[in-house]
């Protein structure tokens, strides 16, 4: 009786055949599923493969493929290490133009006659001064742009000095701001006294018999050397009197006195006083007026001579009369 009783119960939980098709359809569908995504995975893999080993041989058979990749490499390297500045300037950095600059780098086309009139002085010249003062004016490079060479540095220094313009057409006509005239001006001023402290001194005894002799036989005896005055042009002071720095020329300027011998040499150079000031006065101010007469035997018929021609506010507060 309870064997029977067990055998219904196990009879009642067996599948019926509609329920194990079911299930054996559903377990192949699977089995089939999962086959289908082993063999879509191999076989991506496998174009991965493929495809990377394609480029790998396309880039190698490229030309000079290892030249370019370490010219490449040195290129970040330099422009990390700051040897190579920003070839595209910031947005706020003005861009630089060519002018009158550009006319005096093109030395194979720029006369010596365009060079007298710019600089005052001969491209040879000019290229002395250069090569001289270069080693002192040399620019750090930065990210921004590519700095001031020394000889546009040299070169707008002495146009501005020749010229007398003022800094901002000066400027311009060299493509750079205000700020780096003002700055380039400053260096170069600097830096010349440094590099040719050994050429602007006085005679020493035998140059000094030799200039004697030759200013003796030209009809010039007991003469040392030529002197003269010229006017250097300035911006006005902002505190001081215009009408001190008012030349004859009708330009603010201060005068400067030159003494050269027999071979054009500068032997003494004396500057500061305003463009009004007369160049007699502007001698007996000097520090060669100090020692004028121990150069000479006899006192120079200028220099028992009145001044004249100061302008009066600069005689009041500058002469001693």
């Amino acid at each position: 009786m309870e064997h029977r009783d067990v055998s219904q119960e196990v009879r009642g939980k067996t599948l019926s055949r509609v329920e194990r098709n079911a299930v054996v359809a559903a377990v192949s569908a699977v089995a089939m599923r999962c086959r289908i995504e082993r063999t879509t995975a191999r076989l991506r893999t496998r174009v991965s493969i493929r495809r990377q080993r394609e480029l790998l041989q396309y880039v190698m058979a490229a030309p000079d493929c290892v030249s370019i990749s370490e010219s490449m490499i040195q290129l970040c390297a330099a422009m990390s290490s700051g040897v190579i500045p920003r070839v595209t300037p910031r947005w706020w950095m003005r861009r630089r133009t060519g002018g009158t600059w550009e006319d005096l780098r093109k030395m194979d086309d720029a006369s010596d006659e365009y060079y007298k009139e710019k600089l005052r002085m001969s491209p040879r010249v000019f290229m002395e001064i250069v090569e001289a003062l270069s080693p002192l004016l040399q620019r750090r490079v930065t990210f921004y742009r590519v700095p001031l060479q020394s000889d546009h540095i040299i070169a707008y220094a002495l146009y501005r000095w020749a010229s007398g313009e003022t800094y901002e057409s000066s400027t311009s006509a060299f493509g750079i701001g205000r700020a780096s005239g003002l700055i380039a001006v400053e260096d170069v001023t600097r830096a010349l006294p440094r590099v040719y402290s050994d050429k602007i001194v006085w005679l020493i005894e035998m140059r000094r018999t030799l200039v004697l002799r030759a200013f003796e036989a030209k009809g010039f005896p007991n003469c040392y050397g030529c002197i003269d005055c010229t006017h250097v042009y300035v911006d006005k002071p902002a505190n001081a009197p215009s009408e001190n720095y008012f030349d004859r020329k009708h330009c603010f300027s201060v005068v400067a006195q030159v003494v050269v011998d027999l071979d054009l040499h500068i032997t003494d150079v004396f500057v500061g006083y305003p463009g009004s000031c007369h160049d007699i006065r502007v001698l007996q101010l000097s520090s060669l007026w100090v020692g004028c007469r121990t150069l000479f035997s006899f006192d120079p018929l200028w220099a028992t001579e009145k001044p004249t021609g100061c302008h009066p506010g600069f005689c009041a507060d500058f002469c001693n009369k």
